[in-house]
């Protein structure tokens, strides 16, 4: 009752402006994007054909078994799956995120929604993608580190913020950079530096986007080489 009375007064004294259709977001719960916008937004349900490892979309209709794209038989990872499409509401999200350090429950929900659809049952360790110390100095926080701890929290599943870093300061990715730019811009950019955290564990690496796959497959790469049983990302 309190909470929801909360949420109420919240509505009215702080409105927000949706981030896609500029109508009212009334619900805080929502964030940043109205009610509306939120039910045109494509969530994936597992209804979709995916490439199996990297969670590419392929076609609306189930899959008829395990199908893959080939684009990612060379990433170091296990498996990759993103919530939705990245459109309207979702990229909203991800761009006011990358504003402020906060995620709406409704953004939660999905999270560990799409988690324990694909993932969760196995993972043992949840390490957030890191930023160079430079972006995250010039940003005050990083937005994987976000949603790794909401996950953390509501699971129950160690949170590891540390043992994984940035130890080369790239430049950020522009739209319409292609897979082997991205690549070079991120190679020889990750290190573990305490890998006896690392070896053994089922990892769940989270982010906020999957573009090309680079940067997670990289950083799958530098866990993989330190002990991790398996890579898997959720974004």
């Amino acid at each position: 009752m309190f909470d929801s009375l909360k949420t109420a007064a919240a509505s009215l004294l702080f409105p927000l402006q949706c981030r896609v259709c500029g109508r009212l977001a009334e619900d805080p719960r929502d964030g940043v994007i109205c009610a509306e916008c939120w039910a045109d937004a494509r969530i994936f349900n597992g209804s979709e054909t995916h490439c199996t490892k990297c969670g590419a979309f392929l076609r609306a209709s189930p899959p008829a078994g395990e199908t893959y794209c080939r684009q990612c038989d060379e990433m170091y990872f296990d498996m990759a799956r993103a919530v939705g499409i990245y459109d309207g509401a979702i990229a909203a999200l991800i761009v006011a995120l990358k504003r402020k350090p906060h995620l709406p429950e409704r953004a939660g929900r999905l999270l560990i929604e799409s988690a324990e659809k694909w993932m969760m049952g196995t993972c043992t360790l949840i390490i957030p993608v890191p930023l160079s110390r430079q972006r995250e100095k010039e940003r005050g926080y990083n937005q994987a580190v976000i949603i790794g701890r909401y996950l953390s929290h509501k699971t129950g599943i160690p949170l590891d913020e540390r043992s994984l870093v940035r130890s080369v300061h790239t430049p950020i990715h522009r739209a319409g950079m292609d897979r082997k730019a991205r690549e070079q811009s991120v190679k020889n950019s990750f290190e573990v530096i305490r890998p006896k955290l690392i070896e053994g564990q089922s990892v769940l690496l989270v982010d906020d986007v999957l573009t090309t796959g680079a940067t997670v497959s990289y950083c799958a790469r530098v866990l993989r080489k330190s002990g991790a049983l398996s890579v898997k990302v959720l974004t």
